[in-house]
């Protein structure tokens, strides 16, 4: 063999070793890394408030191991068409939590999408290591705000070689100042501001794990909506309806989703479309599930996925939303409050490292343990059964007598009980017939009985030896005739053993039959 063919194979070994122990360590380390403060098993709860024209709702909601639990706490009503004024939903707020003994719970602030702007942009892929501060930077470029003046957040959409895609989030902050601090004087504090479509976003993907959705919440007036794509919301729209008429709502809408069903198509993606009718027109309802062409989920006529604790008549999707956001891990939410600075959590290494040492240090004495005491014992092993190979035979040896016996002991037994003994069909047979009656010839093989003898009448003997549970089939083997010496019918009779298993048949008169003769 070459050199160059020992350098290939050595090159071929240490690749296949390498992606071995890649495989077996990256399961290993996230077991060894896995913290107990993780959110997949770590207990949590949250309480999301939604604001919306009109009314404002909450919802509690616990995380046990992964599993959700949600409850819906109160929905108010204010003047309609206009939002909640910062201090009438605190004091309303207050008084619900206080209720329930929930007034120094986590508090998620789901706002309007009329308060927020949603953008996408590109950046090139070499500000992705300083991303918090190249969006601070460009925010006034991206969306009518400054990050001095704004909430903000955002995530990465995707990724190439040469740019990298963000979705950006941002609510001016004057507003929502105005709410966390009513809030705050009631002893209120809100940790999550986020936005009532993205809460709907994640709502439907946590629902049935299907993220590509076109949403619509249709009013009396008018209509709100956006796209979800890749756990995203996108080209988000809103309008309002010039007309009454329900006919003319429903072409205002197909004229909107239209072009963004053509978007859909670009991205490669069949969406559903997902409406929330706050519109009671069962009309207008039926006309759109006819003109859309795409499969519609109306989320006032479907389950929503979970159990609700509660009045469930009219169940606020952003609220529930919200505390799915909150809640789940897999949500990828954004916080406004962050201003796109997102903490990473950072595995507990200390147990690990003390594994890992202990492990090494155990590898290394296995490898500079001396061979000679596995030597050592492998001769002690060889001279033990040296010792032992006389007491071995001797014990095959007996296994061999013993089985022997079993054998012999099993025909016996199988001799005994495949067939009654002719003792005992000679005793059942005496026991049968009358007094009056003797036998001059008995024959007994492996399945029948014949017998000769004389009674006063013959006619009744068949009749007690079909009773018997030994013997069946009973009949003449020839015609009965009188002995006028004797007084008596002579008889000949044959009938078989009932329940014998014969395993090969034999002839007649040979070995197996039994005959006795008087």
């Amino acid at each position: 063999m070459n050199g160059t063919a020992v350098i290939r194979k050595i090159s071929t070994l240490a690749a296949v070793s390498s992606a071995t122990l890649r495989r077996i360590w990256a399961p290993a380390w996230k077991v060894l890394s896995f913290s107990p403060a993780d959110d997949r098993i770590y207990p949590s709860k949250t309480v999301s408030v939604s604001i919306e024209r009109g009314k404002a709702s909450t919802m509690y909601g616990s995380r046990v191991f992964s599993k959700i639990s949600v409850r819906l706490i109160r929905e108010f009503t204010f003047e309609e068409d206009r939002y909640p004024q910062p201090e009438v939903l605190a004091s309303s707020l207050a008084f619900a939590l206080s209720e329930r003994g929930m007034t120094k719970a986590d508090i998620t602030l789901c706002i309007p999408k009329a308060w927020a702007v949603i953008r996408t942009s590109e950046f090139p892929i070499a500000v992705k290591e300083n991303l918090p501060n190249v969006v601070s930077f460009e925010l006034d470029r991206i969306t009518p705000f400054s990050s001095e003046d704004a909430y903000y957040d955002f995530k990465i959409l995707g990724e190439t070689t040469e740019k990298i895609t963000l979705l950006i989030a941002a609510a001016k902050a004057d507003i929502v100042d105005q709410y966390r601090e009513a809030l705050g004087e009631k002893g209120i504090k809100v940790s999550r501001v986020t936005v009532n479509l993205s809460c709907l976003e994640t709502l439907s993907r946590y629902r049935d794990d299907k993220s590509d959705s076109l949403f619509l919440e249709i009013g009396k007036e008018g209509y709100d909506g956006a796209m979800f794509i890749n756990g995203a919301v996108l080209n988000s729209f809103s309008g309002s309806f010039p007309e009454a008429d329900d006919r003319m709502k429903a072409d205002t809408l197909m004229s909107e989703i239209g072009p963004h069903f053509d978007q859909f198509k670009l991205y490669g993606k069949a969406p559903r479309v997902q409406i929330l009718f706050k519109d009671k027109s069962a009309a207008l309802r039926e006309m759109l599930k006819t003109l859309i062409p795409h499969p519609v989920v109306v989320l006032n006529e479907t389950n929503p996925g979970f159990s609700v604790k509660g009045d469930t008549t009219g169940i606020p999707y952003a609220a529930l939303g919200g505390v799915v956001e909150a809640l789940w891990p897999k949500a990828g939410s954004m916080n406004l409050l962050s201003k796109g600075k997102h903490a990473v959590q950072k595995p507990p290494i200390a147990l690990t490292v003390i594994l890992l040492i202990s492990i090494l240090a155990l590898w290394v004495m296995y490898i500079i343990a001396p061979l000679r005491v596995e030597e050592k014992r492998l001769q002690e092993i060889d001279r033990q059964i040296e010792l032992r190979k006389e007491e071995v035979k001797k014990v095959e040896a007996l296994k061999k007598e013993i089985e022997g016996v079993r054998n012999e002991i099993d025909t016996i037994v199988r001799f005994k009980t495949k067939k009654p003994m002719a003792l005992n069909i000679l005793k059942e047979i005496t026991t049968i017939l009358p007094k009056t009656a003797w036998l001059t010839r008995v024959r007994i093989s492996e399945t029948k009985v014949e017998m000769e003898g004389y009674a006063a009448s013959a006619t009744g003997i068949l009749a007690k030896l079909e009773s018997s549970p030994h013997l069946t089939k009973a009949e003449f083997a020839s015609p009965t005739f009188r002995d006028t010496r004797l007084n008596a019918d002579r008889f000949n009779i044959k009938m078989e053993i009932e329940g014998v298993q014969v395993e090969l048949p034999k002839p007649a008169g040979k070995e197996g039959d039994e005959e006795i003769e008087e």
